[in-house]
């Protein structure tokens, strides 16, 4: 009998676990395969929430986060532990996932050793390096080592293929975040107490249209926090509105956020919220204001119309779809665009009808299939 081919999967922050999670847990119930984990720790707190729920506990653990870490010591890190990990457990494929700079570093170490990487989520592009900044530049270091190419969506296997990257070596798969959120819907269906912490605000806001708000993008550090802060102080003027703003643990985040908008009455700024719990929130919220990336797939994927607060978006699907709308971060177009959606009916239901172009929540199970028919080419 063949020995079960072993494969490292690396990841490092919360979006990350939440979209390979269904590729380990589908990995660990194939026997063709053994599945080791390494996670960096880029976020701590937050990272170890997405593990508990999905019950993963990792192999290798680097615990690299470090308050204020510049980009260039957090990769010199990372490249170094990750590293060890693999001439320790010598792998025969390593799975990276999007744009962090633990999957870029996870790429590049398993290129110095000549071990194939294959890359979830990949050919998202914007087209501009430094929005999302250091992502953009991330995701194109992964694609030029990368021997599979799981792309969630036509678009971004296109991209690949623009780039000259062999189309045999790419594979559109759906995203794996609706995988994740499927999943983790159906354990909150099932034991409804997973995602109860949100009651109190519930209550507190009942009758409200709530607003979901995530922010943390680097680029956006400043003056666009400064602009988002603003529009939500002046959207919560409105007395059928409330907002429930999870706030990213980063200082620049949180430091702007609760100078513009404590003690407002309905503005409530929470801890970051485990994944059942940012679930939940995503089917509380009426509309979407954001600066994530899986925030553009997981809202749409519950009818939830997503405003981007960013220049540029590597998921145009959304935009071209209806799902998503971008209107970066001036305070005047975020209030304006948030308006319409609440004032007219026609234009919220044709971004919560659109159909979401992100996937049907089997992304993981194609991408374990891709794994083993790799195995019989290489056999």
């Amino acid at each position: 009998m063949t020995a079960p081919l072993r494969i490292l999967v690396i990841f490092g922050t919360r979006p990350e676990a939440i979209k390979l999670f269904p590729v380990v847990h589908a990995l660990k119930a194939d026997p063709r395969f053994e599945c080791v984990v390494c996670v960096s720790a880029q976020h701590r707190q937050m990272l170890d929430q997405v593990l508990d729920i999905a019950g993963i506990v990792p192999d290798h653990d680097l615990d690299v986060m470090q308050p204020d870490q510049t980009l260039d010591a957090l990769t010199a890190n990372l490249l170094v532990g990750l590293g060890q990990v693999m001439d320790a457990v010598r792998p025969d494929r390593v799975i990276v996932q999007g744009d962090t700079a633990t999957a870029m570093c996870g790429a590049l170490a398993a290129y110095y050793r000549k071990v194939p990487v294959d890359h979830v989520e990949a050919g998202l592009r914007s087209y501009n390096i430094y929005h999302p900044w250091p992502e953009e530049v991330n995701r194109k270091i992964i694609g030029a080592m990368a021997s599979l190419h799981f792309a969630p969506t036509e678009t971004a296997a296109g991209a690949l293929k623009a780039e000259a990257v062999d189309p045999a070596r790419v594979h559109v798969t759906g995203n794996t975040v609706i995988d994740a959120l499927h999943w983790v819907t159906a354990r909150i269906a099932a034991a409804p107490a997973l995602a109860s912490g949100l009651a109190d605000l519930e209550a507190r806001f009942a009758g409200k249209r709530i607003i979901g708000v995530t922010s943390h993008r680097r680029e956006n550090f400043g003056e666009g926090m400064e602009g988002i802060a603003e529009a939500i102080r002046t959207i919560a003027r409105r007395p059928d509105v409330a907002v429930i703003f999870p706030v990213h643990l980063n200082p620049n985040v949180r430091k702007v956020m609760n100078e513009g908008l404590a003690g407002l009455d309905n503005v409530a700024l929470i801890e970051p919220l485990d994944y059942p719990h940012f679930a939940r929130l995503l089917d509380l919220a009426e509309i979407m204001l954001t600066d994530s990336g899986g925030v553009q797939e997981e809202a749409p994927a519950l009818g939830k119309p997503v405003l981007v607060m960013r220049e540029t978006t590597e998921r145009p699907e959304g935009v071209a779809a209806g799902t998503a709308k971008l209107v970066g971060t001036s305070a005047a177009t975020i209030v304006t665009e948030l308006s319409t959606l609440l004032d007219d009916k026609g234009a919220y239901e044709a971004m919560a009808r659109a159909h979401n172009p992100f996937g049907d929540g089997h992304a993981a199970a194609r991408i374990v299939e891709l794994l083993a028919n790799e195995i019989g080419h290489e056999t």
